[in-house]
């Protein structure tokens, strides 16, 4: 079971890069289309690549992941990089629906700083995915967040980050 939820999680999550870091270049196709069938083409592989085909990657990738945590039972510091990281790469996923929207309206652009920005980010972050779980570095999270792991830490910390004086912080 495990295996296969792995080789399923691995194949989403190809299918999930791939996909983004290929959508700043089809949105950057935009740039000079009139309105007219080349554009309307352009529009339907965008929305193939994203609708169809990229965002149920991620749901699947998510989804396995997330099975395979309690299968595991991974749960380590570098762990929560991965997670973190993850989670930037699901925003980012996000963002790139909303370029989409606004791309294909009669005013839509994408200039080459955001097609340079946007698959950089895809690309920084995918690799920093894959460099946290094959190298799987030793973070002492007692190092950087001592109060925070306290019994009431996280509320003490929510407190203070809002101006609340209230609760006396040790």
């Amino acid at each position: 079971m495990t295996t296969a939820l792995k080789f399923i999680h691995l194949a989403a999550i190809a299918l999930w890069s791939g996909g983004l870091l290929g959508l700043p270049f089809l949105f950057w196709q935009r740039r000079g289309l009139p309105a007219g069938p080349d554009l309307d083409r352009l529009h339907r592989i965008t929305r193939l690549v994203y609708v169809e085909l990229t965002s149920p990657a991620a749901f699947v990738a998510i989804g396995t992941g997330t099975a395979l945590i309690f299968l595991q039972a991974t749960f380590a510091e570098w762990f929560s990089l991965k997670m973190a990281l993850v989670g930037a790469m699901a925003m980012l996923h996000v963002v790139a629906g909303l370029v989409q929207h606004q791309l294909f309206s009669p005013k839509g652009r994408f200039g080459r700083l955001s097609f340079v920005s946007l698959t950089a980010a895809y690309a920084v972050l995918i690799v920093g995915i894959l460099w946290v779980v094959l190298a799987k570095p030793q973070i002492d999270s007692n190092e950087f967040a001592k109060q925070l792991f306290k019994p009431g830490g996280l509320g003490r910390a929510a407190h203070q980050s809002l101006g609340d004086t209230r609760i006396p912080m040790p």
